[in-house]
């Protein structure tokens, strides 16, 4: 039986039980869990976030930052099982060539031309609840 399914008893006010299911967190529920892991963890090691979720017609952008004079663009992947590999390997050739064209497009639209920038990928394993079992940074990940 799967978690959407189980039913919490409570009480009504005769004191009778009644059941309610419990729904199991979305795809953007862990998505958002994921993001917010990734960018606390680039808080603490000294990173600024200029934006979350930066989209445009190419693509979106899970994370930007920047610390010095690299700006860091963040691809955030999530798993909340091992079904479908870990985190980081869903990161194929075509999200790659997604994830360049929509920070070629924030780099024009910004005027930014003098600064280093960076790929990394952030993959997050998450529980069952959303908490976070392992959280991995990878630098110039592509």
């Amino acid at each position: 039986m799967n978690d959407s399914s189980k039913a919490k008893p409570s009480a009504t006010a005769d004191g009778s039980a009644v059941h309610k299911k419990v729904a199991s967190p979305t795809r953007k529920d862990k998505g958002r869990a994921a993001e917010e892991a990734a960018t606390s963890y680039l808080q603490r090691q000294g990173w600024r976030i200029i934006e979350r979720n930066w989209s445009c017609r190419s693509g979106e952008l899970d994370i930007v930052a920047e610390q010095g004079e690299i700006l860091l663009f963040v691809e955030v992947r999530s798993r909340s099982g091992l079904g479908y590999g870990m985190p980081a390997e869903s990161i194929d050739a075509r999200k790659i060539g997604q994830v360049r064209r929509t920070a070629e497009v924030y780099l024009h639209r910004f005027g930014v031309s003098d600064r280093q920038i960076r790929f990394d990928a952030v993959a997050v394993m998450l529980g069952r609840n959303l908490e976070i079992r392992s959280l991995e940074h990878i630098e110039d990940a592509f």
